[in-house]
C-alpha cells in the first residue's frame, strides 16, 4: 500500500541500423529487465501481504503489531550494516516515527476489512486512497484542488459503492476498509516531506518503531473491549509475520529502491497499480472468492480499475507536457 513519486520516463524508441532502412526495436539492457522483474516481484510480494491477513488467525491489531516489530527488528540488523549513516536528535526520530502511527492505523483496518469481509473486499477498499488523498493533500499542502483527481476519485466511491450494496454481511468489513485509506493518504502525504530529508532506510526503521509503540498504546484497550484475543501466535502463525514483515515489508523497499536506480519513480507508481489486480487473482484462484460476489460486485470493481486506468494515462499525460 504505498506510492511514489513520480516521474515521467520515455517508452523505448524504434532505432535504425546504420544503412539500413527498416527499423528495428530498441533493445532493453539486461540490468534494465532486472529492475522490472525487481519492481514486479515486489508488487507481487505486496499482493500477498493482503493473503497473509486471511492466513494468519490473529486479530488484526496483533498481526499488524508484531508485523511493525519484526519488520523494526529486520531494519535495525540492516542499518548495523550500513557505514556513513547519518546521525539523528532524538526530536527528528519522534517526528519520523509519529508517521508511523498513521501506517500502522491503516494496516490494522485493512486487515480488519479481510477478516470481517474478505481478501478482494479488502483490496478494493484501499484503492480510496487516490480520494482521500485528493482532498486531504490540498488542505494539508495548501496547493489548488484538481479536478481530475476528484472526477476519478468520484468514480472510485462510485464502485466502492456498488460493491457496499451487494452483500449486507461484509458492510462491517467494507467500513473498515475505508477506514484503512484514511490512515494511508494522511501517512502518503506527510511521509512524502519526510522522503526528501531524511533516508528512506532510517525513515522505514524509525516509523516500524513509532508504529508498534502507537499500537501498544492502543493494544490494553483493544484487548479490554476484546478480552479474548490470542496474544502468542502459533509456530505456523509465527512463520507467516516472519515472512510478511522479511519479505513483504523489507524486501519489498529493498527492491523498490534498486528498481529506481534503473527506472523512474512514475513507473514503478503505475506498477504499483497492480497490486489490488494481482491481490484478487491470487484470492480468486486459492480462496475460491469469486463464488461470493454478483453482478454488483463485479460493476463496483470494474469502475475501481477503470479510474485506476484513467489515472495513470492522465498522469502521463501531464508528465509529457512537464517541461
Amino acid at each position: 500500500m504505498g506510492r511514489l513519486p513520480c516521474n515521467f520516463v520515455q517508452p523505448a524508441r524504434l532505432t535504425f541500423a546504420p544503412g539500413k532502412g527498416m527499423p528495428r526495436p530498441l533493445i532493453i539492457p539486461s540490468n534494465m529487465k532486472r529492475a522490472y522483474w525487481y519492481l514486479h516481484i515486489s508488487v507481487l510480494f505486496l499482493a500477498l501481504s493482503a493473503i497473509f491477513g486471511k492466513l494468519i488467525s490473529l486479530s488484526e491489531l496483533l498481526l499488524s503489531w508484531y508485523r511493525v516489530v519484526f519488520a523494526a527488528i529486520i531494519l535495525w540488523v540492516l542499518l548495523q550494516k550500513r557505514s556513513g549513516r547519518p546521525a539523528l536528535s532524538l526530536r527528528e526520530k519522534f517526528h519520523i516515527g509519529k508517521y508511523g502511527v498513521l501506517l500502522t492505523l491503516s494496516w490494522v483496518f485493512f486487515y480488519g476489512s479481510i477478516k470481517y469481509a474478505n481478501i478482494s473486499i479488502g483490496v478494493v477498499c484501499a484503492c480510496m486512497a487516490s480520494f482521500f488523498t485528493a482532498i486531504f493533500s490540498p488542505l494539508i499542502t495548501r496547493t489548488p484542488f484538481m479536478l481530475s483527481e476528484f472526477l476519478l476519485s468520484g468514480l472510485t466511491l462510485l464502485g466502492i459503492g456498488l460493491i457496499f450494496s451487494f452483500d449486507s454481511s461484509m458492510r462491517l468489513g467494507i467500513l473498515l476498509g475505508i477506514f484503512s485509506p484514511v490512515f494511508f493518504s494522511l501517512y502518503y502525504i506527510y511521509n512524502k516531506k519526510l522522503a526528501a530529508t531524511y533516508d528512506v532506510l532510517q525513515i522505514n526503521y524509525y516509523q516500524m518503531i513509532g508504529g508498534a509503540a502507537g499500537l501498544s498504546v492502543i493494544l490494553p484497550f483493544y484487548l479490554h473491549y476484546f478480552p479474548g484475543t490470542e496474544l502468542i501466535p502459533g509456530l505456523k502463525d509465527t512463520a507467516y509475520l516472519i515472512i510478511l514483515a522479511s519479505v513483504c515489508t523489507v524486501l519489498v523497499y529493498i527492491l523498490v529502491t534498486e528498481a529506481l536506480k534503473k527506472i523512474s519513480a512514475f513507473t514503478a507508481n503505475l506498477t504499483m497499480n497492480l497490486e489490488p489486480i494481482y491481490a484478487i487473482i491470487i484470492a480468486f484462484i486459492f480462496f475460491q472468492e469469486g463464488r461470493d460476489f454478483n453482478n454488483s460486485f463485479y460493476l463496483g470493481l470494474l469502475l475501481v480499475i477503470l479510474s485506476v486506468i484513467l489515472q495513470s494515462r492522465i498522469s502521463i499525460k501531464d508528465s509529457r507536457l512537464t517541461p
